[in-house]
């Protein structure tokens, strides 16, 4: 078995269906994670892959599975 294999099939058998939306945020995060702008709940979107603050008018991507909460990497789309 090449070490290609190994790797794959280890990352297959770490991934949980339940740990990982669609290869996006573990839901776990969620329940932790703020807006780091407003201190406020945070939302996913499937669609767009970001974390998304309603109250702040931002939305956070997740770039390789790792939220990237810094303010000038949000795209802003309007308060709500």
């Amino acid at each position: 078995m090449s070490s290609a294999q190994t790797a794959s099939e280890s990352n297959t058998r770490n991934t949980t269906p339940d740990a990982v939306i669609d290869q996006g945020v573990d839901p776990r995060l969620l329940e932790v994670l703020v807006c780091p702008v407003s201190r406020s709940a945070l939302t996913y979107d499937r669609e767009t892959n970001e974390l998304v603050s309603r109250a702040a008018g931002l939305a956070f991507p997740i770039r390789n599975g790792v939220p990237v909460m810094l303010r000038d990497e949000a795209r802003d789309i309007g308060a709500k």
